[in-house]
């Protein structure tokens, strides 16, 4: 399965966890990967080392802040740079907190939509013409939540659920040039702020297979949607255990 000609992909937030597992996924397939992060630098920087210490030169890494809109430019223009072209993005970075109703910031709303949705989205629209000129494809990384909103997140489900309708309208607006899918996991890592252990147990009794999954599943149904899915485009590939089969 792997490629005697490398493809390039870019994926965000790629330093930890399941950006970081697609990264050595598709490195395996043959993949050059650029590797964007915002603060976990030093994760980036450990991850791109190890990727060029099996295959040099087929690894690059970038720290930005793709909220702001000159990173993120910036971003998309190294990483055409790095090898002459982008086939492939993943638009994996989040951020990913709580929000209360009643005292949501503006600063808050700004960062868990700029990250989830206008991030993805003028990335895609700054990679158009290499993406379409290569027949490349975007990858988002969702969340079953937005599509049944995670009690109080309510403005990260909101904006997951934007996400996911991007998907769909650039995979129209794309058509034959660019194909536009998304995995939309569940039950993958436990988040970085600690659950109690009922939490787990609570979370797992509502997953038919009745475990967490892992990044490297995630990776698995990326790889899939980039290397083998040539007929699927605006569609969502659930990884979840069963989750989404229980209310």
């Amino acid at each position: 399965m792997t490629q005697k000609t490398p493809k390039n992909v870019l994926i965000t937030g790629a330093a930890k966890r399941i950006g970081a597992s697609c990264a050595r996924l598709l490195h395996a397939q043959g993949y050059n990967v650029f590797i964007h992060c915002h603060l976990a630098i030093e994760s980036a920087s450990a991850l791109c080392a190890e990727l060029n210490a099996m295959r040099p030169n087929s690894a690059a890494m970038l720290s930005a802040d793709l909220l702001k809109m000159p990173q993120l430019v910036h971003v998309a223009q190294q990483a055409q740079l790095a090898w002459g072209g982008i086939d492939v993005l993943i638009n994996n970075a989040s951020a990913f907190y709580p929000t209360d109703v009643a005292h949501t910031t503006l600063a808050q709303w700004d960062e868990l939509f700029g990250t989830n949705v206008k991030a993805p989205y003028f990335l895609a629209s700054t990679l158009y013409d290499t993406l379409s000129a290569r027949r490349g494809c975007i990858i988002n990384i969702i969340d079953i939540h937005a599509e049944r909103g995670l009690a109080g997140y309510p403005v990260y489900s909101m904006a997951k659920a934007g996400l996911a309708a991007m998907t769909r309208c650039l995979a129209k607006e794309f058509g034959e040039q660019i194909r536009v899918n998304a995995v939309s996991p569940g039950a993958i890592l436990w988040p970085e702020a600690p659950l109690l252990e009922k939490e787990k147990q609570d979370i797992l009794a509502r997953v038919a297979l009745g475990r967490c999954g892992t990044p490297e599943e995630i990776a698995k149904a990326v790889l899939f949607l980039v290397h083998d899915a040539h007929y699927m485009t605006g569609q969502i590939l659930t990884v979840d255990g069963g989750r989404t089969l229980f209310c």
